[in-house]
């Protein structure tokens, strides 16, 4: 009985085109990606909340655009996963298990905001980039499409970052 109702739970099998190796490959890489998002989105929130300094206002703007933009991308890669039958991570343990660098302890100043961010940023670049190899294997275009967009916001972003950072 229980076994029923398990089935009936998980709902019809998911014919896609993709094996379920495949899709499993794909999701947990995708969880990896959504962890690196996260974690990127509360530092970009966190820095936007504290950051200091004659740059102040500047800062201030950008950051916000940033964690917006972040914030957003959380539900399209949560709901990517989902469509390839798996749980998206949805725990700060689990983010912090899955994210490829760690969250910055104590208020940096505003200077050491942006390069904690660049760093983020290309990071999260190089989770996204390392599932493209699995994506193109499972001929999975969606998610090729979803990674090729991130990589964008990420790449941008982290040169955006870096400029401020020119003498």
């Amino acid at each position: 009985m229980s076994s029923r109702k398990h089935s009936r739970a998980a709902g019809p099998a998911i014919d896609i085109g993709i094996s379920t190796a495949g899709r499993a490959r794909i999701a947990a890489g995708l969880s990896d990606l959504l962890a690196d998002s996260y974690a990127l989105y509360l530092m970009t929130h966190n820095f936007h909340w504290n950051v200091t300094g004659p740059h102040f206002n500047s800062l201030h703007q950008m950051f916000m655009q940033q964690y917006t933009e972040q914030w957003n991308a959380l539900d399209v890669i949560a709901e990517r996963i989902r469509a390839l039958g798996h749980p998206a991570p949805g725990t700060y343990a689990e983010f912090a298990r899955r994210s490829s660098f760690r969250e910055v302890e104590g208020v940096p100043a505003a200077e050491d905001m942006v390069r904690h961010l660049v760093a983020a940023q290309e990071a999260t670049a190089r989770t996204a980039r390392r599932l493209f190899a699995v994506v193109q294997k499972a001929d999975d275009q969606p998610t090729a499409d979803l990674l090729t967009q991130r990589l964008e916001v990420h790449e941008k972003t982290a040169w955006m970052l870096r400029s401020l950072l020119a003498n």
